[in-house]
């Protein structure tokens, strides 16, 4: 053979050797530990099992949905953010519903889920350890919505939440994130905004983190509070930023801690280095930090604008 064939041939497989394990499959949805196509993302969930694996998720917009019952399995784009699952919800929750060992999502985007209850979301945690990377959720009921699971976790980091929430359903209220009794939420450089009702973020969970993300509810319409922790929780809300708009639903506190009950100690609960104010030209009086619960909070110093009251006892 030909030196120049050769060096054609070589630099074919090159070319297949990096390319997406979808455009060799010639399927959406990959598993990337046998190389093996499929068209259904369910199918490719089922193929992993109660083992360990990753599905990759070809670029595009897919309406579909699956379940992951258990195993530990990875969800990423083969290019992140240009993946789409949309308008399909399994089981009436999301488009992701996990209840395996592990999950780790990256770099897909959820959007236009909805359900007949109302709370129709991009993920539905239901148990275990799980975590979201560089994700988009948006123009959907709810971003991400969790079960009652004590020995189950949520993390999120680099991801953002848009135009997410309602309270237009008898249900009740959806939210941008909204986390039932898992025993710990970390939200790491996020953002969240425009949202559309309901709390940005509203957790359960006895352990919160929330650090170095955002929360621009300028654009907002019939919103809520920033940080809802119903039932109280110990942890860290730090070197965030926080802007309050008009359109308010209540305005009448950037976070709240256990308006709900006492189910969680929040003895120790620090919140310090962030930064809140009110839209520009937005003349109200509101709170920084409103809380049920008697605890003894840790309030440090924090960067506070015009006309917010830093901490009132409800």
């Amino acid at each position: 053979m030909k030196k120049t064939h050769l060096l054609a041939l070589a630099s074919i497989a090159g070319t297949l050797a990096s390319a997406p394990l979808w455009a060799q499959s010639g399927a959406p949805y990959t598993v990337v530990e046998t190389g093996k196509g499929y068209a259904r993302l369910q199918d490719a969930v089922n193929a992993i099992g109660d083992g360990r694996g990753t599905v990759q998720i070809a670029s595009g917009r897919f309406r579909d949905c699956a379940v992951q019952e258990a195993g530990d399995v990875t969800f990423t784009a083969a290019v992140a953010g240009q993946s789409v699952l949309e308008g399909e919800a399994c089981e009436d929750k999301a488009a992701l519903v996990l209840r395996g060992r592990t999950t780790h999502v990256e770099g897909l985007v959820f959007a236009n889920l909805k359900s007949g209850a109302g709370n129709g979301a991009g993920i539905r945690a239901e148990k275990g350890l799980i975590s979201v990377s560089q994700s988009w959720f948006r123009d959907s009921q709810q971003g991400i919505l969790s079960a009652d699971e004590p020995n189950s976790t949520l993390t999120v980091d680099k991801s953002t939440f848009t135009r997410l929430g309602t309270c237009e359903f008898s249900a009740g209220c959806a939210h941008s994130i909204y986390v039932g009794g898992f025993g710990a939420l970390t939200v790491t450089r996020s953002r969240f905004e425009i949202g559309r009702g309901g709390h940005y973020l509203k957790s359960r969970a006895a352990k919160i983190a929330v650090l170095a993300s955002s929360f621009d509810d300028s654009q907002g319409k019939w919103t809520n509070y920033m940080i809802d922790l119903p039932a109280g929780a110990t942890g860290k809300i730090a070197g965030n930023w926080f802007v309050q708009g008009q359109h308010k639903e209540n305005y009448s506190a950037f976070i709240a801690v256990a308006a709900e009950g006492r189910t969680n100690s929040s003895a120790g609960l620090r919140i310090e280095g962030n930064d809140a104010r009110l839209v520009p030209g937005l003349e109200r009086d509101t709170v920084w930090v409103a809380d049920w619960s008697g605890d003894r909070l840790a309030i440090g110093q924090n960067v506070l604008g015009a006309r917010l009251k830093p901490f009132e006892r409800r």
